[in-house]
């Protein structure tokens, strides 16, 4: 038996079998093609790779099967992402990192994309897009485990360590003595040193590069996998097709933000027992150890892209159907250039449906993508939630609405088949809706979270407060009996510290107290340990109402979205136009619109975490003017969105959505079955010699 041929026989190759052994010389005259192109054939359509093949899991290269793998796999993706976000306040946190800085950090993986996405759709585009798109996972692999890493060359960090028992054990033993580093926080006499941190733009950098990596996987999973399944599917099935993806992979986002909550529950250090409640905004959760599960996920993700053919059987049988008899070999490439780039790039200019499409998906990113990369940072600061509250809110809740409305949307559209013009009126309304409800969150505020971050500032500012120089003590809130949060007990004037019968910490001589006229008595001029009480549970709900129906009316405009992208461009741009398409989302939208928003979040932060070298990350900020600021601008961008989707719908007019004759779908096989028993005679007689 010939060792060139070893892989071709039919035990290997079980979808060509017919269940007959023998093919007439008749048929095989009537068969297009010689030996070579069967063996490409049967390459081209083998699932599997390297060791991971055989008869076994032909049956798995289906369009469904690939649907469901696909969006399984882009779930995955999109849990990474989610996990990030759930977390970015926490690493804010650990690593005095500010919101325009987390901004830009978050950007890198859409940076990357824009740099990639065009070039790698266009030449990638006409290889082995599931072996692409398992490389592009193996990047997820990556970005993984260099995020996680930190933790493990930097550890949980002094200042979380301080806030745990096991650290404090000896000091806990005897209050009554004096420990040099608690005085520093409060009242002194002279102007005490900075705080010295080392090193802390490295984690930055190396936050920065991981996104970095993940952006070339981003772009090579969704520009190749979703012009994969629209050539490899039956137009008709295409609306349901991309709806079940779509919703497997907004699972992603929603199991990603319940793992962040989870791990943001446990102690950035397990296996210490913290000081403080899950509430105070001290409290620094377990945020690298949703990295070790997310990595081995997306491995296991990467080797099941990795076994699809290059094209599905069912794909390569209806092309087959409906090729000319003069046309060229179905193997043969085109050849690639630059100057056939260009030539589609212009070609995708003229395309005005392509072009209003694009640039209102770009500003409906741009005005949204505030919400979901801060939507956590949001509720903790104006509502008083705790940052795994947050994340589960945003994930859990809120995304299970999204999921809903793709699921939606999609029977709906494959039910109706609505025009283009119809799909893109409906994107049109969403975008209105949406600002509608952006809107309403200006006026969903919570007054006592006003109130105490506006007394917080106060008392930072008075002249009792600049007497004990405290510009570079740690956030370490204090509540007076009044019910007002000082940043500290140095802000608050406190010289001593003690511990009451119940075991708080207590500070005593609050001196700073009278300077605001909030109290005249010295003997209860103290304050206790930890941030005052505010009741915004109710404002909370409220909120998370509107943010749900907003999930649920934005996701039913994905596939609209998609579909119109998808129909309006010629089958030989359609890989180029979306690797296009998100690099100028990309460039336009997904790295402006972090870094914009970081850093409007940060003019409006009032105590900053200030070192040496710079000011840290933001502890307080001015909730309200903050509402105002954020929500106006980016409805304003939606708000043009919305024109520009109504220039869709003037231009869409004539634009076909669906086949409106899908007889090639319903031709006989028995020429597909001819050649399925032309080529397993052809294998089993080389395997023979």
């Amino acid at each position: 038996m010939g060792d060139d041929h070893k892989e071709e026989t039919p035990e290997s190759l079980p979808f060509l079998s017919t269940g007959e052994t023998e093919t007439s010389s008749e048929k095989r005259r009537n068969l297009p093609g010689d030996a070579d192109k069967i063996e490409d054939v049967v390459q081209d359509t083998a699932c599997g790779f390297w060791l991971f093949k055989g008869r076994f899991m032909q049956r798995f290269a289906t369009e469904k099967m690939y649907v469901i793998l696909y969006g399984l796999a882009g779930c995955v993706m999109t849990m990474t992402f989610a996990y990030f976000n759930g977390t970015i306040t926490t690493l804010e946190k650990r690593y005095k990192i500010p919101t325009k800085i987390s901004g830009i950090i978050s950007v890198g993986n859409d940076i990357s994309t824009m740099l990639t996405a065009a070039v790698l759709g266009y030449y990638a585009g006409n290889g082995h897009r599931p072996r692409w798109m398992g490389i592009g996972l193996l990047t997820i692999v990556a970005f993984c485990l260099l995020t996680g890493s930190l933790h493990f060359i930097y550890g949980a960090g002094e200042d979380a360590l301080k806030l745990t028992r096991e650290y404090g054990g000896q000091s806990q033993a005897n209050e009554s003595v004096s420990d040099p580093q608690e005085n520093k926080k409060l009242c002194q006499t002279s102007a005490s040193g900075c705080i010295q941190d080392v090193g802390l733009w490295v984690p930055q950098v190396f936050l920065f590069g991981a996104q970095l990596i993940s952006g070339v996987g981003q772009g090579l999973f969704y520009t190749l996998g979703i012009a994969y399944l629209d050539d490899n599917g039956t137009k008709s099935k295409t609306p349901a097709m991309l709806s079940l993806s779509t919703f497997l992979r907004m699972l992603g986002p929603a199991i990603g933000y319940s793992l962040a909550a989870i791990c943001l529950r446990m102690y950035i250090e397990p296996t210490m027992e913290p000081l403080i409640a899950k509430e105070d905004p001290r409290w620094l959760g377990a945020w690298w150890l949703g990295w070790l599960v997310l990595s081995v996920m997306s491995l296991i993700a990467a080797l099941v892209l990795f076994m699809f053919p290059k094209e599905l059987p069912s794909a390569r049988k209806r092309r087959m159907d409906n090729r000319q008899p003069d046309s060229k070999a179905e193997t043969d490439i085109k050849e690639l250039s630059f100057g056939d780039m260009l030539k589609s790039i212009k070609r995708l200019g003229a395309n005005k449906v392509y072009v209003n499409n694009t640039l209102a998906s770009i500003l409906y990113f741009f005005g949204y993508m505030a919400y979901w990369i801060f939507t956590p940072k949001y509720i903790e600061t104006q509502y008083r939630q705790s940052a795994a509250m947050a994340t589960m809110a945003t994930g859990t809740v809120a995304l299970g609405f999204s999921a809903v409305g793709v699921l939606l949307s999609g029977y709906v559209i494959s039910k109706y088949k609505p025009s283009a013009r119809a799909m893109a009126a409906w994107n049109a309304i969403v975008d209105f809706m949406t600002v509608a409800g952006i809107l309403c969150y200006v006026a969903i505020g919570c007054e006592g979270s006003d109130s105490l971050n506006s007394l917080a500032t106060l008392s930072a500012g008075n002249s009792c407060s600049a007497s004990c120089h405290c510009d570079y003590v740690h956030y370490a809130p204090v509540c007076t009996p009044q019910n007002v949060t000082y940043i500290s007990a140095c802000h608050a004037g406190c010289s001593e510290k003690a511990k009451d019968d119940l075991g708080r910490t207590i500070y005593t001589g609050c001196k700073c107290m009278t300077s605001l006229n909030l109290i005249s008595d010295p003997e209860t001029q103290f304050a206790l340990d930890g941030v005052c009480p505010v009741n915004c549970f109710n404002q909370f709900l409220i909120f998370l109402s509107v943010m749900c129906f907003l999930k649920l009316v934005g996701a039913s405009s994905k596939s609209t979205n998609l579909l119109i992208a998808l129909r309006c461009i010629p089958p030989e741009d359609k890989t180029f136009a979306l690797g296009l398409g998100s690099m100028a989302a990309s460039l336009l939208g997904f790295i402006p619109s972090p870094i914009f928003f970081g850093w409007l979040i940060d003019n409006y932060c009032l105590v900053w975490g200030k070192t040496c070298s710079n000011k840290g990350n933001c502890w307080l900020y001015d909730t309200k003017s903050l509402r105002y600021a954020l929500n106006l601008t980016a409805a304003s961008f939606i708000f043009v969105a919305g024109f520009l989707n109504i220039s869709v719908w003037y231009h869409a007019k004539n634009l076909k959505i669906f086949d409106e004759n899908e007889r090639t779908e319903k031709k006989s096989a028995d020429k597909d079955l001819e050649l399925e028993e032309y080529t397993l005679t052809k294998l089993k007689s080389q395997d023979s010699k």
